[in-house]
Order: C-alpha cells, then sequence, then structure tokens
C-alpha cells in the first residue's frame, strides 16, 4: 500500500511531500469545503492503521529522488486519529532535516495523549473556521462527541504545550462565516491561542457540498487587514517551487490529464515510472483537489478538476 504521495505544490508549503496515515475519509469532520468529498466514516476512535516502518521507508525511498521543502502528514482522513503517530514523526526525524509539517483539523488536542504524540512536529496547522458552535456545526459537520467548546480548549492547551510554529488556518465561506459578527468573533478567540500565522482561506476547488462558496478577494483582504500582521492569504493556486524530479513529474502529468483521461498504467509508462510510483503521485493529486477520479468500463481513470482545466 502506497503511503506517501507527491511531491505536490502547495499553497502554504512550497513543494510538499505527503503522507497519509489514515483510511480513506476517516475523520472527526464531515466539511462542507473539503476537497477530497464525504467523510464515509465519522469517528472519535483512533487506531494504529499503518506499520510505522513501513511508512518510514517508502518516505526513505521517495526522498532518493526529490527534494521536498516539507514532509507533511496529511491525506484523506484526520491524520490525529492515527495512535502511532509520534513513531512516524521520529521516524522522519531519523532520516532527513526536512521539516514536518502536521495538517491537522485540530479537533483532537483536548486528549492529552494527542498533543504529546505531535509535539515534536516541527509545524502544527490547525484549523479553527468560527467563534460560534452553530456556525462550527454547520461548517464541519463534526461527530456528535465534539462541540466548539471543545476544540477550542483543546487548540489552547496545544498552545501551551507545544514550542514549534502553529500556523492557525481560517477557512472563509461567503454567506456562512464572512459576516462582521463572525469575524469579529474569530479574532477575538484567535488571539486567546497566539498561533504565529493566521492562514486565510476560501474554496478554490469543488468542494464536497455545493453550499460552500468562496469569497471574493475584496473581502478577504477586508478580513486580512481587521486580523492584523499575523494575518496573510492563502486561497490561490499553488504554483510550482522547485524544479526538481518531482516537481517536474508534477507538471508533466498535469499537462497530460488535461488533454486527456489517464490510467495509473498510462501515467506510468508516459512518466517513466513503476506503477506504486505513478499510484502515489496520482494520490496527491486527487487529495490536493487537482484532479478527480472516474470509472469506465471497470477502469479507473482520471482527470483534470474543472476550474484546473481553464
Amino acid at each position: 500500500m502506497t503511503h506517501v504521495f507527491g511531491p505536490v505544490p502547495s499553497r502554504r508549503l512550497g513543494l510538499s511531500l505527503g503522507v497519509d496515515l489514515i483510511p480513506s475519509k476517516t475523520c472527526t469532520f464531515d466539511c462542507i469545503y473539503c476537497q477530497v468529498g464525504r467523510t464515509t466514516n465519522k469517528t472519535l476512535e483512533e487506531g494504529p492503521f499503518v506499520p510505522v516502518g513501513e511508512v518510514v521507508a517508502q518516505i526513505e525511498e521517495r526522498l532518493l529522488i526529490c527534494t521536498p521543502d516539507v514532509i507533511t502528514l496529511a491525506g484523506s482522513g484526520e491524520p490525529t486519529l492515527y495512535s502511532e503517530i509520534a513513531g512516524v514523526i521520529q521516524g522522519i526525524k531519523g532520516i532527513t532535516k526536512t521539516d514536518v509539517v502536521l495538517l491537522t483539523n485540530g479537533s483532537l488536542f483536548w486528549r492529552e495523549e494527542v498533543r504529546r504524540r505531535v509535539l515534536e512536529a516541527d509545524i502544527i496547522m490547525p484549523t479553527l473556521s468560527s467563534a460560534f458552535d452553530a456556525t462550527f456545526r454547520s461548517i464541519h459537520r463534526p461527530h456528535h462527541g465534539l462541540d466548539l467548546k471543545t476544540v477550542v480548549k483543546g487548540l489552547r492547551l496545544l498552545r501551551k504545550d507545544y514550542t514549534g510554529r502553529l500556523y492557525l488556518e481560517v477557512v472563509l465561506l461567503a454567506g456562512i462565516n464572512d459576516t462582521q459578527r463572525e469575524i469579529r468573533g474569530l479574532k477575538a478567540l484567535i488571539d486567546r491561542i497566539h498561533p504565529e500565522k493566521i492562514q486565510l482561506n476560501t474554496v478554490v476547488r469543488p468542494p464536497s457540498d455545493a453550499r460552500a462558496k468562496p469569497l471574493d478577494r475584496d473581502r478577504l483582504e477586508e478580513i486580512k487587514l481587521f486580523f492584523g500582521e499575523k494575518a496573510e492569504i492563502i486561497a490561490t493556486t499553488p504554483v510550482l517551487g522547485k524544479a526538481g524530479q518531482g516537481d517536474l513529474l508534477v507538471k508533466q502529468f498535469l499537462d497530460m490529464v488535461k488533454r486527456r483521461p489517464l490510467s495509473p498504467t498510462d501515467a506510468a509508462d508516459s512518466l517513466g515510472l513503476s506503477l506504486e510510483g505513478a499510484k502515489g503521485l496520482i494520490k496527491g493529486l486527487v487529495i490536493k483537489g487537482f484532479i478527480r477520479r472516474q470509472e469506465h468500463l471497470g477502469e479507473v481513470f482520471y482527470l483534470i478538476n474543472e476550474e484546473d482545466g481553464r
């Protein structure tokens, strides 16, 4: 099984080598803006889903052919549900000096054991998109065992325990959490958490629910100004960074798939990759929302997402 994907260009991190530690769409939330699709297993139950040694070996193998800016624990579910995440972070630290990033919805940090497991990550990037529980539930559709108060408590405890860089993502949706009341409430809440950065995001690729609508640039700029000097807008299409082999493969694959649907075998043959290597590249682009999956006569093909095919 392929646990490593990419590297793929990231709006926030440059060239990111992704690590998927969770069964597909196993999450504590079912966010309406998610570009990976609807959550199929909404849970608070942690587990040792994949072998640590296998994951670290795949990362080490991939680093032989690419030089990412960061290694990101993310993927198609909530990574803090993985009970062995500390072992993966330590394993990565043993093979490279590349920064380890945890991309998380931030829902489980009220659990001391979850906070303890991730303290060696270089950057933690949780999400907080409302100061009001009703809005929180509307956007994230959380597991019934979660509420906003619990999530915020966890983020404040994480800030107390964690000495690394904390970048807080705010996903802004038109007509849902973009009112002055919402923005004022968010700023007051974020000021209590004290992140190094506030990263303003909105919908840039097809979401799982059509109710998730993007904010225009002018409104994003107004909110950035209100939040202050820590705030930055990240809601732009990522650009390719280093001209390394992994970066060029991403560009080549996207150029090809804009012209015609490709199967994993097509991609492997065209790019000179193993089938597993091609699947890893494709997985990253699906998770990032660049491409989508489609079946035809029992075979799987990948197509460019409409918003990226302009």
